[in-house]
């Protein structure tokens, strides 16, 4: 998605350059959390002197401005569903997120997301109803797929115009 943003230059027909914001992702592996490339978030600046338009591409990694990796937090808001005091003492060894941050979580799911304009219209264009009391285990579901890791790149790469302002208008619903 970067690429294709770079690639499609500036409104003002100006040429993109790099110009990524730093990030300090938590909830994947240590060996993932120190790697450089996953240290930063994708952006670009306009050359144009006088422009200077950034454009940042939607994102499958994070969620918007949340520090943790997207498929953490669809993932720990997934199994919070039925949580128990013994599920969120063991979903915080595993991935370091306190019970506070996944009822936060559970609540951005259930009442800012589904309450949002874009998930208003995008919610159409998916082939069968989704149950938004169930969110975002009923997104899971809503893409059928052989394996579940491929199911959470569908839902993660659907929901990622909401990780930034200068989507293109054909992403943004």
């Amino acid at each position: 998605m970067a690429a294709e943003a770079k690639e499609r230059g500036c409104p003002c027909g100006g040429k993109l350059h790099r110009a990524c914001y730093r990030r300090k992702p938590r909830g994947g592996p240590p060996e993932v959390e120190g790697d450089r490339a996953y240290r930063r978030r994708l952006s670009f600046c306009c050359a144009e002197e006088g422009c200077r338009r950034r454009t940042t591409p939607p994102s499958a990694l994070f969620l918007g401005r949340k520090v943790y990796f997207g498929a953490v937090v669809v993932l720990v808001s997934v199994l919070h569903q039925g949580p128990t005091p013994t599920r969120l003492a063991r979903l915080q060894e595993l991935v370091g997120v306190s019970a506070r941050t996944v009822r936060r979580w559970r609540q951005w799911w259930l009442e800012t997301f589904v309450e949002s304009r874009w998930w208003r219209a995008a919610r159409g264009r998916l082939r069968a109803p989704v149950d938004e009391g169930r969110l975002p285990l009923s997104l899971l579901e809503a893409f059928a797929a052989a394996e579940a890791q491929q199911q959470l790149v569908h839902l993660l790469r659907f929901v990622s115009p909401l990780t930034t302002t200068s989507a293109p208008a054909s992403l943004v619903f």
